[in-house]
């Protein structure tokens, strides 16, 4: 019997530390604002480290290898008594399919985190009420990158996650906090969930499951294939440029794929790279110089 316990508990133990969905490491960087008293930093963010990879945000079971591998970057500009003044920076990967790559899905960053936090104050999410920013931006973020994440394995497979991110930014509408409205500029929360969930961008879906999926899960296998996959994803945001030029989800994808795509199509099989050169400069002029490092 005693055995028998003993091995249940394991088991469930096992399950436990497997169910979490993030592998995902936050620092707080306090630099700027100059506090001798480094403590309340440190301790935040301890305490989102243990929020975030404690928390089970899902109702999937992940196994341990499984888990999302995310960072956070908390800059803090002010601060003073229990309010935060600080940008964010987030990144996610995958791993690639036959390989020990991991491939880069989102790196962005959101320069409107203000936020009120004393020191050792529980951070916990209740999906029904908004009564923290730290929690709010925090969650929406953990939610963007999940469903980001599944996007990459399955078309539009990360719908369920973005609701949750939108329902984050539909109770946020009431606060004061920065970023969540849609007037208060470009590339606010609002905008990016609500761009991800909109017919209008579907072509950014699709194109993160053909580049993830179709492609670079090939590459491999068939590096000729999946470069031409890769290359076609490319055409999707052509047609999505035509409808809506300068669209804000195009830009993202380039900030976390920009090198990558470089990388890819500077070695292996031959591909058609002067027309894929001149669609990637159509679609993402911000990056023309590293376009022009497409050399075979």
């Amino acid at each position: 019997m005693r055995n028998f316990l003993i091995a249940f508990f394991s088991f469930s133990f096992s399950i436990f530390l497997g169910a979490q969905e993030l592998n995902c490491t936050i620092t707080v960087n306090s630099d700027q604002v100059g506090q001798t008293n480094q403590q309340v930093f440190k301790t935040l963010e301890r305490s989102l480290n243990d929020f975030v990879n404690r928390t089970k945000w899902t109702n999937k079971v992940y196994k341990e290898n499984e888990r999302i591998n995310a960072r956070m970057f908390i800059t803090v500009t002010e601060y003073e008594s229990d309010r935060f003044k600080a940008n964010i920076q987030l990144q996610s990967s995958r791993p690639v399919f036959n390989t020990s790559y991991e491939t880069p899905v989102f790196n962005y960053k959101d320069n409107q985190f203000d936020f009120q936090y004393i020191e050792f104050q529980p951070l916990a999410f209740n999906e029904n009420v908004f009564d923290s920013n730290l929690v709010g931006v925090i969650s929406y973020y953990v939610y963007i990158i999940l469903g980001l994440d599944a996007d990459t394995f399955a078309l539009e497979g990360g719908s369920d996650m973005y609701r949750k991110a939108q329902n984050i930014v539909t109770q946020a509408q009431g606060t004061s906090f920065s970023g969540w409205k849609q007037t208060t500029g470009d590339r606010t929360r609002f905008e990016l969930v609500d761009n991800l969930m909109s017919n209008t961008f579907r072509e950014y879906r699709i194109a993160m499951y053909n580049y993830h999926r179709k492609g670079l899960d090939i590459l491999a296998d068939n590096n000729s294939t999946g470069k031409q996959i890769i290359s076609g994803s490319m055409r999707l945001f052509e047609t999505l440029i035509t409808r809506r030029p300068n669209a804000f989800l195009i830009q993202t994808f380039f900030d976390a794929k920009s090198e990558e795509i470089r990388n890819i199509f500077s070695d292996g099989p031959k591909v058609d790279i002067v027309t894929l050169k001149e669609t990637l400069n159509k679609i993402a002029p911000f990056y023309s110089t590293t376009w022009n490092e497409i050399k075979f």
